[in-house]
């Protein structure tokens, strides 16, 4: 089956060809294109409430054309005067597409060398202090709300840091925000006079935001066409348009892909790229994941996942390629699976531009996906539970120098295998990590993931925490109610206070202290939410631990 359109490149639906086409054919009826390009908001719910000023990123790509220059001339005024680092400090939306553009786009030299900061590990804070040449690092302190807790805690830190080496009078230019207008930090950036203010667009939500200045800043930084860029959007956004109301729609014919299949079980979008947009997957999860998982309703995505023998999978999974280069084993692998009735569906980049046509796509094929599931893309209701939680959990701190235990039970690692086993179909594994990003961390996080998919044949996925709070915790609590989920903490090597004033009653709250205190919040959000949680607390070598684990995973 051929998609028509520049953006796909092909698909295979063996045996469930029949069940698209209806979709296709059910919003086609519908109007759904033209309703969704006409801001009509009962597409997705009976009141307009997070819709109605949630729409902009349908034409952002053609209002950014009036940004460029300035955002260029921020980018050429820091290499002029010797910048060559900068540190993003953000969280989901404000930080995934800039991770994308630094790592998918080939960094010439005389551009800023972009790193992003999205953890309250002491570890990772400190290494990222130690690491830079404070004098010659920008920092971008980007969030829409301007009220989330690990930004305006990194941004203390670093600010305090670079007042003490450089002076609190030649702090201020070191440091450049990205919010939306009226937001806490606007006036934070005011107070501490900061290079400059780039202001978003409030009439778009944070993982909706890439082609406005939370991406484009940063992406400009690096040295990416920003022009060029935009170009490949808005090349997107004509095929996606009100003039193409079928399947030669490309984000129409993936969305109602998407949404038919996942209720048809097809739920674990398991995403598979060519190594140089390998990035780009993590942008999809948060999108997908953020916009569709509420209501009970959702679709997984599956991240980073190396791909395993045919009879490491249930029929739970939908493949989608994303292939910039000729990745013939992969195809071949893919090939195999969908000859098994597997869906794979193939994307094909002329070049790393095309990231731009991605980018509009998915955001469409997200809303209309979203439409067939029935729930509202634009909200995260649940997320705020895990933060009102952590939030209790620091109040406990300030009134008794101690973080809250909670009641879960126990569990010892050799029961792991036990409890896996009692698996039920559609079920899938969350391994939660609130460790400092590491390669080594990473190695033996993906050995026990895969330890577990290739016995127990079960979607898994993992992230950093507090990272994917901002990415995957809205479906792990209002999607379907069938994720194991893994939390693995460790003992901090090192810790650092927050800032000078972050202390109550005495008692000095560190970036250990915060991220202890989300994990706690966050666990406690899932039981409360009736999902299945365990905790392991790996001491002090979280590697040996987690290697342990895997082991018991493959013999016991």
């Amino acid at each position: 089956m051929q998609q028509p359109g520049s953006l796909a490149h092909s698909v295979r639906l063996d045996g469930m060809e029949g069940t698209v086409r209806t979709a296709i054919d059910r919003v086609r009826a519908q109007g759904l294109i033209e309703r969704i390009w006409a801001r009509d908001y009962t597409v997705w719910s009976s009141a307009p409430a997070e819709i109605v000023d949630r729409l902009g990123w349908l034409d952002i790509a053609t209002r950014m054309r009036g940004q460029v220059a300035q955002i260029a001339a921020l980018a050429n005024a820091c290499r002029k005067e010797g910048y060559t680092q900068a540190l993003l400090l953000g969280m989901g939306g404000s930080s995934l597409a800039p991770e994308v553009f630094r790592k998918a786009f080939d960094v010439s030299q005389g551009y800023l060398d972009l790193a992003i900061l999205d953890s309250t590990a002491p570890e990772a804070v400190l290494a990222w202090h130690e690491r830079l040449d404070l004098s010659q690092t920008l920092f971008l302190v980007s969030t829409k709300s301007g009220t989330t807790v690990e930004t305006l805690s990194l941004f203390e830190f670093f600010y305090r840091e670079v007042a003490r080496s450089l002076g609190s009078d030649h702090a201020g230019p070191h440091f450049v925000a990205i919010t939306d207008p009226g937001s806490k930090l606007v006036a934070i950036a005011e107070e501490h006079r900061f290079r400059a203010t780039i202001l978003g667009d409030p009439n778009i939500g944070g993982r909706y935001s890439a082609l406005s200045p939370f991406g484009l800043v940063p992406a400009a930084l690096v040295g990416v066409d920003l022009a060029q860029l935009l170009d490949r959007a808005d090349e997107a956004a004509e095929m996606c348009g009100p003039g193409r109301t079928g399947e030669e729609n490309p984000g129409l014919w993936l969305g109602a892909a998407l949404g038919a299949l996942a209720m048809h079980g097809r739920d674990k979008l398991t995403l598979v790229s060519s190594p140089q947009i390998a990035s780009f997957e993590s942008w999809i999860e948060q999108l997908v994941a953020e916009s569709t998982g509420k209501d009970g309703r959702g679709i997984l995505p599956v991240v980073g996942e190396a791909l395993g023998s045919a009879d490491r999978y249930g029929d739970d999974r939908v493949f989608v390629h994303l292939e910039i280069a000729d990745d013939t084993e992969v195809r071949q692998r893919l090939d195999e699976l969908a000859a098994l009735g597997h869906p794979v569906i193939r994307l094909r980049l002329r070049d790393v531009y095309d990231l731009g046509q991605q980018i509009s796509l998915w955001e469409m094929a997200t809303a209309v996906a979203s439409h067939l599931l029935g729930v509202h893309p634009f909200d995260q209701p649940d997320v705020e539970a895990a933060k009102v939680r952590a939030r209790a959990m620091l109040k406990s701190f300030a009134a008794t120098g101690r973080l809250p235990q909670l009641d879960d039970a126990p569990v010892l690692p050799a029961q792991l295998p036990a409890l896996l086993a009692a698996r039920q179909s559609g079920d899938y594994v969350s391994l939660q990590a609130f460790l400092s990003p590491s390669d080594d961390h990473a190695w033996a996080i993906e050995t026990l993931r895969l330890a577990i998919r290739d016995r127990f044949c079960l979607a898994t996925t993992w992230g950093y925490g507090p990272r994917f709070l901002h990415s995957t915790g809205q479906l792990h609590k209002g999607g379907p109610n069938r994720g194991l989920f893994i939390q693995v903490t460790a003992e901090d090597q090192a810790d650092t206070a927050i800032g000078d004033d972050q202390q109550h009653d005495g008692k000095v709250v560190t970036f250990g202290v915060l991220k202890d205190a989300q994990a706690r919040g966050d666990r406690q959000a899932l039981m409360d939410a009736g999902r299945r949680v365990i905790h392991f607390d790996l001491g002090r070598d979280p590697v040996a631990r987690l290697t342990e684990l895997a082991e018991t995973v493959t013999t016991g």
